[in-house]
């Protein structure tokens, strides 16, 4: 996991620097998400499945499936910088991704018919997500034997992946970590994930569909999906508001991850009416959402993950020191998000400058391991 996180860090890395450097936004995105957010998520998912199923932990074979999908993912991201190999490339990673996808479906569904008793609703929400991504992995494969629908396939494969594998995966993650983050508990979280999933599933296939086909269409998926994003945030302002109101830890750079979902969920509804660019949205939701999410994410279990088992002092001092100023650095990714969103791509700027204080922060508690 460790790795993972560096690995996802240096896609930020790269994508910003292919956006301050005038390269093709699809570049700078597929970096992210294909070379650096979805390998991050199967290893997450690795993580916490056997929590939510009370399992044992994944098999070598199962374990290796993250750096599959780092190599895919790679691939993606290299045909979009090398064009010439554009078309074969990006066959073979999209392939090649969706036989991984379907293996963590089938390892996600294994666990949970193994274990005694009924998973956490949790399980569901990263099930969901899986499947969300095999039916955009399928998307790009289908763009070749449906080349007139390229373009709604294309929007399709999109949102599938930016609210559905992404968004769904997050806000599942969101509602289970956020309170232990906080160090409360929250009571209610099990039964909020199992009633809001069907409102959030037909949310993502919605606005996939009708981004892709009957704009219409996406506007009540918009509305759908907003519905569970506002509900989580409004349970968390009267459970933990002194928590998220925090300068320093993880709790606040989780609530602003939550806070821009949201704010994009408006913008993507001016994107609809064309008022905002495509690219320059996509943009803004990997600045404004992915980076508060994994830089507040990996304020909390980047420690665990490095030194696994008992919980020491060090692990509180690590959390400490990667959640330091975590408000002021959640701010300077939302207010990034926003800028390059609304067409200001100097906005990059302040991401970078948040991202480096991240980095800084990682790799002293690293050397202190």
């Amino acid at each position: 996991m460790p790795l993972l996180v560096a690995t996802a860090v240096a896609a930020f890395m790269v994508a910003l620097a292919l956006g301050l450097g005038g390269a093709s936004p699809a570049a700078a995105a597929h970096v992210v998400f294909a070379a650096g957010i979805m390998p991050l998520i199967f290893g997450a998912m690795m993580h916490f499945v056997p929590v939510l199923t009370r399992g044992r932990k994944p098999g070598a074979r199962i374990l290796a499936l993250p750096f599959f999908i780092l190599a895919a993912g790679s691939a993606t991201a290299v045909a979009f910088l090398l064009p010439d190999f554009f078309i074969a490339t990006i066959r073979l990673a999209a392939f090649a991704g969706l036989t991984f996808t379907l293996a963590m479906a089938s390892w996600i569904l294994y666990r949970a018919r193994a274990m005694l008793g009924a998973p956490h609703p949790c399980l569901y929400w990263y099930l969901a997500a899986v499947f969300c991504l095999a039916l955009a992995l399928a998307s790009v494969l289908a763009m070749e034997l449906f080349p007139a629908q390229r373009a709604a396939l294309r929007l399709l494969h999109l949102h599938l992946n930016t609210l559905g594998f992404i968004g769904l995966t997050a806000l599942g993650t969101l509602t289970v970590l956020l309170p232990t983050a906080a160090g409360q508990p929250d009571p209610d979280a099990a039964g909020r994930l199992r009633r809001d999933l069907p409102l959030a599933v037909a949310g993502v296939l919605l606005t996939a569909a009708g981004a892709a086909w009957w704009p219409p269409m996406a506007y009540a998926g918009l509305v759908l999906l907003f519905l569970p994003v506002a509900i989580l945030g409004t349970a968390w302002v009267v459970r933990f508001p002194r928590e998220m109101l925090q300068v320093h830890g993880a709790a606040p750079s989780l609530a602003l991850a939550l806070a821009g979902l949201m704010a994009l969920l408006f913008l993507s509804a001016l994107h609809a009416q064309h008022r905002l660019a495509g690219a320059d949205a996509v943009f803004g939701f990997m600045l404004a959402f992915l980076l508060p999410l994994v830089s507040g994410a990996a304020s909390q279990l980047l420690p665990l993950w490095l030194k696994p088992g008992v919980q020491t002092d060090w692990h509180r001092a690590a959390r400490a020191t990667l959640g330091r100023f975590a408000v002021l650095r959640g701010l300077t990714f939302v207010a990034a998000g926003w800028l390059v969103a609304v067409g200001w791509t100097a906005g990059v700027w302040l991401a970078a400058v948040g991202l480096a204080a991240f980095v800084t922060q990682a790799l002293s508690v690293a050397a202190r391991r």
